[in-house]
């Protein structure tokens, strides 16, 4: 029964469910869980910093108790639980949660292990000094205010914020039906973003992208891929994958992976925790010991690896299955004027540069009042107090009235006065009557009038208000940029990269056992032949420089094993190095067996370019002289545990390849000073995975040392050099052309004095030639300082080598008219190295200390007129037999 004078209304239980429901989804998104576009902050946050702003614990002013601030904040602007609030408040404070933290916390704020904070009853905090300019001219009618909750007070709906807070800080938040999860950007980029799009509002996306490359997270990381970022600014949804920031060292006897930053928004406890109970299942092998060796210094956490793991391949399976690597979904959903939005990088920049221009405009509209206020009561003053007379008369008024009503009445109607002004000089202060502050008070009048002709020109001159924007903007950036944290790995993604790394030209070494860097080729100074050197590289213990390539970024790099697999990198994924830097261990880039070596290297344009894989060819050589030769295309598609490139068969082992375009002409040189040269075509083009034939037939005890291409018979010249540092550069015609196959003829007569051959290159006047000795020290010289000279003749001293010391390689680099040149004799001298003038390149048989031989000219002559006979009579003899060698 229902009491008399009760209305029941009956309702359909569907439309009420329908009806509260959305009124309940409609005020947690509008109120609770999105930012706003304009000042990036959620109704929490707002109320947060407007409650320590009322309290006015700003940067300069003491920490205050957090359960005070917290209580202020429950008590006028949000009345939810207490936790809402301070939870708020300690990620606000927390440097890995906010690029940008906006609070200042002193006592226990919690830790990246995910451990709780202290009770707001132990911690306090104060604003940073970012938040003071998030707050700048809110007491200048800058932005609308509201009633609270129970219409006792008023809050600010928006912040008049200089900062870009919803780019720099990002924002995360469940609605009903939406969400939100926008990434933090670097503020000196976000800045110079907008000041563009201030300079030309038709600027496209991808022009914002050159300023504000990618997110930026407080915690560091790598972005691996560009495509997400991509679709990211472009659309506002993207899904961005974050690596942590890991290199690798050795500890003891064992290789560790040490990661000194992880990805955004993980617990580290837990993942190290996750990743020893993988271990533990054996879903990853490979790792001995995991240590938090994390301190004030910075994090660490390092995987201390078992003897016989493979760093790379460990540090894959640990981004496989751990949160060492995540990714991030970005969804840039915010409140556009009370509704959420999807929203652009351009249209997330286009509304806070509107908000700016919008508090411009009504801070100045409140300042220009404020100065004709001012302007009104100092006319005031000086109508009243501008002469003596007219200040006795004022005075007289005053004393004679009865009141200051009579008092107000009386000035008013003397002077002709509003009676704001006859108030102003009723309150003014008998000190303020003097002759000294007369003069104050025009000067005043003066620079207020000034004020206000500036706002009224502000006012009515947009392109002025922008230039306020932009002005204070760029200060903001003075004040707070900083240097961005999270790198980009731009091979990540599939996307195209040769326009954000610049194709610079660089210098490839590797070491004897294995260790690789690039390093800019400008660091390398050009050096006249026969100066004693400079260091080129720190290596281990008993290590050497064994290969260097000059290359540029964008090329491909093919790296052929002693075991005759092929591996692919692209040049600036090679680590970079500086000169003297020790580089990284190859294993640690590519998928190699632990027993195997990398023997050859070759450089090649874009793998992708059908025509080009299609043309050229990869010869390879091998130390008993196997020749193999195989299309380019074989090789254009890469793999992360690379190709077999050629079958090794027993005591041999792949020394060299090269790129041949189908027309080259092939020369191999042996140990013993042996070379033959015979055109490509007669080796065939074979699979990947056969043999090879012949290349060259070996005496005893000799093996090859080195294969060149040569393309231009006219212009190129063969240069080969000994361990002791003797060479010789003689033109490509004085080899006669042979069968592939053959024994070779004479190209430097090998003497103790001269050491075993070593290496073999084509080279031009253009180039520049790097020598490495074991010692690691390197010398660069132009070729165009050594004279071409008969094959018949003795080579010529290329190097002062010191203390027994050898040449381990030598490697042509293309001469570049930017590097510095080096004037002779500035080089500073290894310790303990003498220098030594050497003796000039010379036709001339040479006799003494630096001559090749000490065998006669004539005999010399001679024993290579033989040794071409003993060829000619073998090759005829072969012919007539029928023999070829195309068998092995």
């Amino acid at each position: 029964m229902h009491k008399e004078g009760e209305r029941l209304i009956p309702i359909n239980i569907v439309d009420e469910m329908k009806s509260s429901y959305i009124d309940y989804s409609m005020s947690v998104i509008v109120s609770r869980a999105l930012p706003d576009v304009r000042d990036g902050l959620k109704p929490v946050h707002r109320r947060v910093l407007y409650g320590m702003y009322n309290l006015n614990v700003f940067s300069n002013r003491k920490h205050l108790k957090s359960a005070r601030i917290v209580g202020d904040v429950l008590g006028k602007y949000h009345p939810h639980g207490d936790s809402s609030v301070y939870d708020a408040m300690v990620r606000m404070a927390q440097p890995w949660s906010l690029r940008y933290p906006q609070i200042d916390g002193q006592g226990n704020f919690g830790s990246m292990d995910g451990d709780p904070p202290a009770a707001m009853r132990y911690t306090e905090a104060r604003l940073k000094k970012i938040a003071d300019d998030v707050l700048a001219d809110l007491d200048k009618e800058t932005v609308d205010f509201q009633n609270n909750f129970d219409d006792s007070l008023t809050e600010p709906s928006v912040m008049p914020t200089k900062i870009p807070n919803l780019l720099v800080n990002g924002a995360s938040g469940i609605a009903v039906g939406m969400a939100t999860n926008m990434a933090p950007h670097n503020l000196a980029e976000s800045i110079d973003a907008i000041v563009a799009y201030i300079d030309n509002n038709e600027i496209t996306i991808d022009e914002l992208m050159k300023h504000i490359i990618a997110p930026d997270f407080p915690t560091g990381g790598i972005i691996y891929g560009y495509d997400g970022v991509r679709d990211a600014f472009h659309t506002g949804k993207g899904r961005i994958v974050l690596r942590a920031k890991v290199n690798f060292e050795e500890i003891g006897n064992r290789n560790a992976i040490i990661v000194t930053e992880v990805p955004y928004q993980v617990n580290k406890a837990e993942m190290i925790a996750r990743t020893a109970e993988l271990v533990k299942e054996e879903k990853i092998p490979g790792i001995y010991e995991i240590r938090d060796e994390s301190d004030r210094q910075g994090l660490r956490i390092v995987y201390e690896l078992k003897n016989d793991a493979i760093p790379n391949v460990v540090l894959n399976m640990l981004y496989k299955y751990t949160s060492l690597q995540t990714s991030f979904s970005v969804n840039n959903i915010a409140l556009v004027k009370g509704r959420p939005e999807q929203l652009n990088l351009k249209s997330i920049i286009h509304h806070f540069v509107d908000h700016r221009h919008e508090i411009v405009i009504r801070r100045t509209e409140y300042e220009l009042r404020k100065a004709r206020e001012r302007a009104h009561i100092l006319e005031g003053f000086m109508k009243v107090i501008g002469t003596q007379d007219d200040l006795d008369k004022a005075i007289a008024i005053i004393r004679h009235s009865a009141n200051p009503a009579e008092a107000k009445e009386g000035l008013m109607k003397e002077f002709d006065l509003s009676e704001i002004q006859a108030q102003a000089i009723l309150d003014l202060r008998l000190a303020r009557l003097t002759g000294m502050e007369l003069d104050k008070i025009r000067a005043e009048y003066e620079e207020i009038m000034n004020l206000i002709k500036d706002y009224e020109d502000i006012l009515a001159n947009e392109s002025r208000r922008f230039e306020i924007i932009k002005a204070e903007l760029l200060e903001m950036k003075e004040k707070y940029g900083d240097e961005r944290r999270s790198e980009i790995d731009y091979s990540g993604g599939e996307m195209s990269i040769e326009d954000l790394i610049p194709d610079e030209k660089v210098v490839l070494t590797i070491s004897h056992a294995g260790y690789i860097k690039r390093t800019s080729l400008s660091e390398y100074k050009i050096q006249s032949r026969g100066g004693v050197g400079n260091r080129a590289a720190t290596t281990r213990d008993e290590d050497f420089l064994e290969y260097i390539v000059a290359a540029t970024n964008h090329q491909y790099m093919l790296f052929f094993t002693e075991k005759g697999k092929c591996f692919w990198l692209r040049v600036f994924e090679i680590p970079e190095g500086s000169k003297t830097a020790k580089g990284r261990a190859v294993q640690n880039l590519i998928n190699i067996e632990p027993d195997d070596k990398i023997k050859a290297y070759i450089r090649t344009n874009d793998l992708k370019d059908t025509d080009y894989v299609n043309q050229m060819n990869v010869v390879m050589i091998t130390k008993n002289g196997t020749i193999k030769k195989t299309s380019l295309e074989a090789y254009s598609r890469p793999r992360t545990n690379g190709v077999n490139a050629i079958e090794i068969r027993d005591n041999d082992q792949l020394l060299g390849a090269r790129l041949t375009n189908g027309n080259s002409e092939i020369m191999i040189a042996t140990k013993n000073g042996k070379c033959i040269r015979f055109p490509e075509e007669k080796a065939r083009a074979v699979g990947r995975g056969s043999i090879g034939v012949r290349g060259i037939s070996l005496e005893d005890n000799d093996e090859v040392v080195g294969m060149i291409v040569v393309n231009d018979v006219q212009n190129e010249t063969v240069l080969v050099v000994s361990e002791k540092g003797y060479g010789k550069r003689t033109a490509v015609e004085d080899y006669r052309v042979t069968n592939r196959g053959g024994k070779g003829v004479i190209t430097l007569n090998i003497t103790e004095k001269t050491g075993n051959l070593i290496a073999i290159q084509n080279v031009t006047d253009e180039d520049g030639l790097m020598i490495i000795n074991k010692s690691g020290v390197a010398i660069r010289m132009g070729m165009d300082e050594m004279r071409v000279m008969g094959r018949n003749t003795q080579g010529v001293k290329v190097i002062n080598l010191k203390n027994n010391d050898s040449i381990a390689a030598i490697a042509k680099v293309e001469m570049d008219k930017d590097v510095e040149e080096e004037e002779e004799n500035t080089q500073e001298p290894l310790p303990g190295a003498v220098e030594s003038a050497l003796p000039e390149f010379s036709d001339v048989p040479q006799t003494g200390d630096n001559a090749i031989s000490n065998m006669g000219d004539e005999a010399y002559l001679k024993k290579i007129e033989e040794e071409e006979e003993k060829e000619n009579n073998r090759i005829a003899k072969e012919k007539e037999e029928g023999i070829t060698d195309d068998e092995n």
